[in-house]
């Protein structure tokens, strides 16, 4: 119905939008009618390549959407939308599908439905690929079974357990695998990437748990063939015989293995033969390789003429002489009576091998030349055709056959002489190629040209030295004899070699000794020509370290040749040996040349003898030569060491060879150790040792002693001259007139007291303090010459005179009271209390002083059992010439008794250089007058004094250690006096 008015605008719209609606659902029915669902769905399963063929009826429809679902679990395997076109002549729609697990895993569920872009048909009624897990199915299974793979494959197996247990595990091969769980009672796992199986293939194995039951499945894993090589050739002339290399190992066996096939006709194989017959010769030929996992093909074509490989010779046989041989065969096959060959024949010695070659249409036999007498041979024989040559044929057996004897060469011989005229003729074994059948002996004679006299010896197979004295010729007239070898075995003897031997030695002028290399081929030697030798040369080389009867070596050389290189078995390194160059004529061999060579230098073996010795400051270092056996290389000099603990010092390089000492200067005393080495090219030797203590230097010692005694000579001389030159100084100071004493009054009258009575010009000066101690006493002596009337000492002024001076000595104890006048008589005097005492000596040509000397006692007194010491002394120039009193040491009964007020005691001057006359005599006191004041005399004494002028022992030697401390105030004096 028509809508006319605006305001049921809206309406209409609706209703023109429901219209569209219908339209579109009607034309979608519409299609969904004209698309065919599929029908006749039909399923074709191949177990053993996993593969379900899937066909049905689809109309005219090209896209189909194919649904495969595991039935039990309803789990979607695999959903894809496929191109199928149909098939012209059944009309089906046909498609395969390869299933990853095996198709006996589980159950599968097909559904299949069309499509033409975004339409789609219904799906068509589901169809079931039955499994082997279903219930009637109820053993234990493992799928695939025997399967074959190639090596790299990944496979996938499954195990369904029995019907009410428990599935374990998987193992494949000793690897426990993963599963995956595709219904109730299957189980799936994968191998990826599998290797080669061994012979019998490689085992899965399926575990229920808890492992009572298993079972199994066994995969072959493999290569597909691959051969290589066909090659075909004839033996006869008529068949073919094809052989190929079979190539890589397809790891496939037995049923499984690789079947071949040549010109479609099957080939039985033989373990490890890779080879087919064929009667007849084709030209050209097909093998085809074939196993469970593919095939491969080769070809090969050619003409009979270019195949023809021979059988090996048969039938081998030989006709033997001494130096030659003729070696027979025969042929398998008639037609090669008429095949030109050529064959080679493989002659076999000692060891070495030989070939030989020959040709010749049908050949059947040989001859064999420059054989050796009663030498053992093989041969072997192969033949090929001579044209369009292809391959060698077999070889034959190995044939074997003995030459027959003959007679032995001439041996090589020689000589050494010793220096006594003895010696031996030697002669080098013959070897087997040279004796020519065994050695029955040798034959030996001696004999003289001159004299025609000869004398033979028969010597054993085993012996080559033949001894020699010339003193058995010395009646023969001429000066040589030659010596001649003959050898013998069963075919007769050898041709005679000699060797002139002189009969008489003489002195020839040592030859310089060159030096020989050694390289890779041995000593390479060279000479001069000798226009003498007209039978060559000998050269002869031996252990240098040998000088008797030395086993020898040699060989010759021919005439004309310059050069040769010797070598040797026996050489041995660190072995010196001596070659010498002997020129061969009529004559005895001459000695032409001589060398020296190591094949090898090494270190020394061996040390010197080292030892040291002092020279004054230096050492000498002396060492003997090295045993030559021991050196083992060429002496390039010595190294000299000093030891300092652990370390080796190098103290000098001795480049000369025969430097036998060394000197090493300037060493102080002590212990030192040196080692010298020798060496050669290869290096030092271990070295030797010696140990030197170092002495004080006699020679020194000795300068010291001479420079000493000049050192003094010299001093006494400069002493001596001033002594002359100060000579009377020197005899005043030393050596002044004794003076006799002038003695008052008559002695010759009978000892009565002495008359005590002071001279008119001696007086008392009292030094000292002022307080009087009774236990001291002062001995003043005053010069006469320096008296003045206030009774003062004199001035400080030195004076020196030659005159007669008169001193004036007093003994006194002093005390407070005032110096008494002087006595007019002594006769008054008390032996107990004596207040001076005056002595009255003149001496002449005694030098005196113008100052007084003072005396200071020691306070202590006699009484206190002390010496008196000098406390102050003053001296003029000269250390005081006067005359000094002696006083007596008190007896011990002077200790034990009471002190006097009047003690006698004596102060010491310090300066000893006064005149002192000596005595030995001592006090004559009784011991009834030990305390009085006045003993007897039993020495001379001073006027007026009670006292010896001597001291005894004690007080001399006092005396002269007072006298030495003046010695440097001598000295002094003596320097600085200008006077002579």
């Amino acid at each position: 119905m028509p809508c006319v008015s605006s305001s049921s605008k809206p309406n209409c719209r609706h209703v023109w939008l429901f219209f569209a609606l219908l339209g579109l659902s009607a034309m979608h029915t519409h299609a969904k009618d004209d698309i065919t669902v599929p029908e006749q769905v039909s399923l074709s399963a191949n177990m053993s390549t996993k593969q379900l063929s899937i066909s049905w009826l689809g109309g005219t429809a090209t896209t189909f959407d194919l649904m495969i679902l595991r039935t039990e679990f309803n789990k979607t395997v695999f959903y894809e939308t496929v191109s199928v076109t149909v098939n012209q002549v059944s009309g089906r729609h046909q498609w395969n599908w390869t299933s990853v697990e095996p198709l006996e895993c589980t159950s599968l569920s097909i559904k299949i439905r069309s499509r033409d872009g975004q339409t789609t048909s219904e799906w068509s009624s589901t169809q079931i690929l039955q499994g082997k897990d279903l219930p009637s199915y109820d053993k234990f299974q493992m799928y695939p079974q025997d399967m074959v793979v190639p090596v790299g494959a990944n496979t996938t197996f499954c195990c369904i357990v029995e019907e009410g247990k428990l599935f374990g595990t998987i193992q494949y091969s000793n690897t426990f695998m993963n599963t995956t769980r595709l219904s109730r009672r299957s189980y799936a796992t994968t191998m990826y990437n599998q290797g080669p199986s061994v012979r019998t293939g490689t085992n899965i194995i399926c575990y229920d748990y808890p492992k009572t039951k298993l079972t199994g499945a066994v995969v072959f894993v493999g290569y597909p063939p691959l051969p290589s090589d066909l090659v075909c050739e004839t033996r006869d002339l008529t068949s073919a015989v094809c052989q190929w290399n079979e190539g890589r190992d397809s790891h496939l066996y037995g049923k499984r293995g690789t079947l071949y096939s040549l010109n479609k006709r099957i080939c039985p194989q033989k373990q490890g033969e890779r080879k087919c017959i064929v009667d007849q010769w084709e030209g050209n030929w097909t093998l085809v390789a074939e196993n469970p996992l593919g095939q491969y093909s080769l070809t090969d074509s050619a003409e009979l003429s270019h195949r023809v490989r021979p059988e090996a010779p048969a039938n081998v046989s030989s006709i033997v002489h001494a130096w030659y041989a003729t070696v027979l065969w025969q042929w398998k096959y008639t037609t090669y009576s008429s095949l030109a060959l050529v064959c080679e024949v493989e002659l076999t010695s000692q060891g070495y091998k030989t070939t030989h070659t020959f040709s010749g249409v049908g050949l059947r036999s040989v001859d064999l030349l420059d054989l050796y007498p009663d030498e053992d041979y093989s041969v072997q024989v192969r033949c090929s055709a001579q044209q369009n040559f292809w391959k060698w044929g077999d070889r034959s057996k190995p044939f074997f056959f003995k030459t027959k004897t003959y007679v032995p060469e001439a041996p090589d011989v020689w000589m050494w002489m010793n220096r006594d005229n003895t010696g031996h003729v030697i002669w080098k074994p013959l070897t087997r190629r040279q004796s020519h059948g065994h050695i029955t002996g040798y034959k030996v004679t001696f004999w003289s040209p001159e004299e025609n006299q000869q004398y033979t010896e028969i010597f054993s197979p085993d012996t080559t030295v033949s001894p020699i004295n010339l003193t058995q010729f010395a009646t023969f007239s001429g000066n040589k004899i030659k010596a001649t070898v003959i050898a013998e075995n069963n075919a007769g003897e050898s041709q005679p070699a000699s060797v002139v031997i002189p009969l008489r030695l003489t002195d020839v002028e040592p030859l310089v000794v060159s030096r020989a290399v050694y390289t890779n081929s041995g000593f390479p030697l060279f000479w001069w020509e000798d226009v003498n030798a007209t039978c060559g040369y000998v050269v002869e080389w031996h252990e240098a370290s040998c000088k008797w009867d030395c086993p020898v070596e040699w060989i010759k050389v021919a005439a004309g040749n310059t050069n040769v290189t010797v070598e040797s078995a026996n050489f041995q390194p660190g072995v010196r040996y001596t070659f010498s160059l002997y020129s061969c004529s009529s004559e005895a061999p001459e000695l032409q040349q001589r060398w020296q060579g190591y094949v090898q230098e090494l270190v020394p073996s061996g040390s010197v003898s080292l030892s040291a010795s002092q020279q004054d400051s230096n050492i000498l270092l002396t060492w003997g030569e090295i045993p030559l056996v021991k050196r083992r290389g060429f002496l390039q000099g010595y190294n000299v060491y000093i030891s300092n603990g652990s370390q080796l010092t190098l103290l000098a390089n001795l480049s000369d060879q025969g430097a036998r000492n060394y000197t090493v200067k300037g060493f102080s005393e002590g212990s030192y150790k040196f080692t010298v080495k020798a060496y050669t090219s290869a290096g030092e030797d271990t070295g030797a040792t010696a140990t030197i203590m170092m002495e004080p230097y006699t020679d020194w010692l000795i300068l010291e002693i001479l420079a000493s005694l000049g050192i003094t000579a010299l001093f006494l001389i400069i002493v001596t001259f001033i002594c002359y030159k100060k000579r009377k100084w020197v005899k005043k100071a030393f050596y002044p007139d004794i003076p006799e004493p002038k003695l008052p009054g008559d002695w010759s009258r009978t000892q009565e007291p002495l008359d005590m009575k002071p001279s008119p010009h001696s007086m008392v000066h009292i030094v000292g303090k002022p307080e009087w101690d009774s236990s001291k006493e002062l001995l003043v002596v005053i010069p006469e010459e320096d008296e003045d009337e206030e009774g003062r000492g004199m001035g400080d002024e030195p004076v020196d005179t030659d005159e007669p001076t008169s001193l004036r000595y007093y003994n006194q104890v002093v005390d407070e009271r005032p110096i008494r006048p002087r006595y007019p008589d002594s006769s008054t005097s008390s032996s107990s209390s004596l207040d001076s005492a005056r002595t009255d000596v003149t001496y002449t040509g005694i030098q005196t002083s113008g100052s007084s000397l003072v005396f200071q006692l020691d306070p202590q007194g006699s009484s206190d059992g002390h010496q008196p010491q000098a406390d102050q002394f003053a001296c003029c120039e000269g250390g005081g010439g006067g005359y000094r009193p002696q006083m007596q040491p008190r007896s011990q009964s002077d200790d034990t008794r009471p002190a006097s007020p009047e003690p006698f005691l004596e102060p010491q001057v310090a300066s000893g250089g006064g005149y002192k006359p000596q005595s030995s005599w001592n006090f004559d006191v009784d011991a009834g007058e030990s305390g009085g004041l006045a003993p007897s005399l039993g020495s001379p004494t001073s006027v007026a004094s009670t006292q010896f002028l001597l001291p005894d022992g004690e007080e001399y030697g006092e005396e002269k250690r007072q006298l030495s401390s003046s010695a440097a105030t001598w000295f002094t004096n003596l320097l600085s006096s200008t006077k002579p």
